[in-house]
């Protein structure tokens, strides 16, 4: 079932909607892929690029960009920002207003049943492992391997688990 509101959506044609996705309104999509039985909360954008797995909860207000794909059964919390370039400019060398040619998308990657959070911030180029778990509010600056709880501004690790949380 999708919530068709044309007024509080926009939903490019180039879209990829996996079966029962739920979409909330005022949501943002382009060029995106989202998997079977995920729910889109309000205030969502989903740029173009971005992969979204199967039965994820994308929470409101979050924001993912160009580069990053969410594996299956991910969570993320209300807020959650995803950033793909790691030093942005307005302007190139020349002083001309940056075109995509101007800079290189950093890729992030959360791996399968991982929770993010809300408030958290995502740096580019970063992987979230399989099961691991962000505390609210952290900033994520490198790799969290599977199966760990990270928290802070960076975040650092808490506790490891010899298997996922149930």
């Amino acid at each position: 079932m999708i919530n068709q509101l044309p007024d509080f959506q926009r939903i490019t044609a180039d879209v990829k909607l996996g079966r029962a996705v739920r979409i909330h309104a005022f949501v943002n999509l382009y060029g995106c892929e989202i998997g079977d039985e995920t729910k889109i909360g309000t205030f969502v954008e989903i740029q173009k690029g971005a992969k979204i797995g199967d039965r994820c909860k994308i929470s409101s207000h979050t924001f993912i960009c160009e580069g990053v794909t969410i594996e299956s059964g991910v969570f993320v919390g209300h807020g959650v920002t995803f950033i793909n370039d790691r030093y942005p400019r307005a302007i190139n060398a020349e002083g001309q207003v940056q075109t995509e040619a101007d800079w290189h998308c950093q890729v992030t990657v959360v791996r399968q049943g991982a929770t993010i959070g809300s408030g958290v911030t995502l740096l580019g180029g970063i992987t979230i492992g399989e099961n691991a778990i962000v505390g609210a509010g952290s900033v994520v600056t490198k790799d969290v391997p599977p199966n760990t709880t990270v928290a802070g501004n960076p975040a650092r690790i808490l506790n490891r688990r010899n298997k996922a949380c149930s």
